[in-house]
């Protein structure tokens, strides 16, 4: 399994990006796909998850209403739409796959992991 991240930039305070996680190899291990960020002196904090059918979308506290998770399986793509991002938001956001159909927001339980795209927030 292949997971691409791409989409990050430098944006000012209150707008927006779009992250994209391309995956590639068995769609049997990319059931579960999850976003993590980890900003500088930071430890990684989940961001968001959502299942093979989409139905399943969740998203961390710390974003709720502000980033919505969803997915395109004829595409293998997980999209991460973040709105009215802050300062707060600056990180390299790193996507990551599972085989297993259960929702853990615990970064050790994720397979495999992409190689990350940097969003910086200005204020």
């Amino acid at each position: 399994v292949q997971l691409q991240a791409s989409g990050g930039g430098l944006v000012q305070a209150g707008g927006s990006l779009r992250l994209s996680c391309a995956a590639s190899g068995n769609p049997d291990r990319f059931y579960y796909m999850g976003w993590f960020r980890q900003a500088p002196g930071k430890e990684r904090e989940f961001v968001g998850a959502i299942n093979w059918s989409g139905g399943r979308a969740y998203v961390a506290d710390s974003v709720k209403g502000r980033f919505t998770i969803s997915r395109d399986n004829a595409k293998n793509t997980v999209y991460l739409q973040m709105n009215m991002l802050t300062p707060e938001d600056t990180a390299v956001y790193s996507c990551a796959s599972r085989g297993v159909s259960v929702l853990t927001t615990d970064p050790g339980s994720y397979e495999y992991w992409g190689q990350g795209t940097l969003v910086t927030v200005s204020s």
